[in-house]
């Protein structure tokens, strides 16, 4: 199909955009106001927005200013994630992020930076920042949820998926709190545990290492494995889908055992007669167990895993749906209220190296776009109401017709075609012309044309 009749929608504002620095917005505690018309939705509440970097920030305020603004009348509380101000703020801004987050109950974020030793000499760091959205995480609690975006026109790696499958990360400890370290001589690896009551400590022997090695402690806390729990099962309610917990309990009798207990313990006492009444279920599975059923299955369920496994099995999720790019991540806190929507993928770096030297870019932004339909419905969920939600919903829907049109960035249509034979204008569009095209349908859905 020809996608030639696109070219000519990029619009002035984008050009204006584009040539914004990268991340070097001045931050503010509230977005600027625009001139809007007064039909827009009026929301009772406020927002939390996290800016963010590279690509994806352009892409963001795309998005805020042409999709969001001119509909909907939110106040926006606005904080500048992106790297340099972070930096300039002692990452204090991030901290403060979550914060108003646990005020506001809605956040929505654009992809961050998490640096490495190369970012700190790009931006001159004053040192290796921590992940935001593991600061973000660690003062929100709750679990991460991702689900895939279907488009019938974008074919799956596992074609027995019909259904979409929403993942559960918890997204506290284990190995991303872990102590490692590397053994050098031989010794012997003990753990301790000292209470703080004063009674006896306890001692276990690891291992005896006749030599050179590596080593490991890791834990998780009976709060958060609840907060987990809670989560879970609130979030298969709302979707109204089974939900399955997996472990390797066979194994780690104590430490996944420790999450089976847990899980079934919460399900029996708050959640088991609403679970009844909507026909769904839940099961603990093993592992490797889960990992083969969910291949065989036609999705439709919610699947709950620990910190790492959620991390490799997200992952292999997207990919299995078709793109990283039509993935949703929504953190939702045990209080069932509070969440934070963002992009399940990073900034973009290679092609904002290309828009840094003046070339075009096909970089998909539908994932940024759901990262604020899902505030932005669950916004109006909280605040009862239903022309925001509708709106949420519309949106969404216009990016999947768009897509199902023909009309997609060059990573959708490399599903389609392969990326060695996809052609501009012909397979794919760039990232203002498609952005445009939602915008144009957006307003057709919303009778503006």
């Amino acid at each position: 199909m020809a996608l030639r009749f696109l070219r000519a929608s990029s619009s002035a504002s984008w050009a204006s955009l584009s040539r914004c620095p990268p991340a070097f917005l001045p931050a503010s505690s509230s977005a600027p106001r625009r001139h809007y018309a007064d039909r827009r939705i009026k929301v009772a509440n406020p927002v939390v927005e996290m800016d963010g970097d590279e690509m994806t920030r352009i892409i963001w305020a795309f998005i805020k200013e042409k999709l969001i603004l001119p509909n909907v009348d939110v106040q926006l509380k606005y904080f500048d994630l992106g790297l340099p101000h972070r930096d300039q703020t002692d990452d204090q801004v991030t901290i403060d992020s979550a914060l108003a987050t646990q005020k506001y109950s809605v956040a929505v974020k654009c992809a961050t930076i998490t640096p490495d030793e190369a970012r700190v000499e790009e931006f001159k760091l004053k040192k290796m920042w921590k992940s935001p959205n593991g600061t973000i995480r660690n003062i929100l609690g709750g679990t991460v949820f991702r689900e895939p975006i279907i488009c019938k026109n974008i074919p799956r790696l596992v074609p027995g998926w019909t259904k979409p499958i929403t993942i559960g990360r918890h997204a506290h400890g284990d190995q991303y709190k872990a102590t490692d370290f590397v053994v050098d001589k031989s010794g012997t690896f003990k753990m301790v545990f000292t209470p703080k009551d004063g009674s006896g400590a306890k001692e276990w022997e690891v291992y005896n290492f006749p030599g050179g090695g590596v080593g490991m402690g890791m834990y998780n806390t009976d709060e958060s494995i609840s907060g987990f729990a809670h989560s879970c099962f609130q979030y298969a309610i709302q979707k109204k889908w089974p939900l399955y917990l997996s472990t390797k309990n066979t194994i780690l009798k104590a430490y996944d055992g420790r999450f089976k207990d847990v899980f079934q313990e919460i399900f029996e006492k708050h959640y088991k007669t609403n679970f009844d009444k909507l026909k769904i279920w839940y099961e603990h599975r093993l592992i490797d167990d889960m990992v083969a059923q969910v291949l065989k299955s036609t999705g439709g369920f919610v699947w709950a895993c620990k910190n790492y496994d959620g991390d490799v099995q997200s992952d292999i999720l997207a990919q299995g749906f078709g793109s990283l790019g039509l993935m949703t991540s929504v953190l939702v806190c045990p209080d069932g209220k509070t969440i934070e929507a963002e992009a399940a993928h990073g900034t973009v770096t290679r092609h904002y190296r290309e828009h840094q030297k003046g070339n075009p870019t096909s970089t998909n932004p539908i994932a940024s776009i759901f990262a604020w339909t899902r505030g932005l419905e669950h916004r109006g969920k909280l605040d009862s109401n239903p022309d925001l939600i509708k709106f949420a919903q519309t949106l969404e829907k216009v990016c999947v017709e768009t897509v199902e049109s023909g009309a997609m960035t060059k990573d959708l249509a490399g599903c389609i075609h392969g990326l060695s034979n996809v052609k501009l204008n012909e397979h794919f569009v760039n990232t203002t012309d498609f952005l445009d095209a939602i915008k144009n349908n957006l307003d057709k859905a919303l009778g503006k044309q």
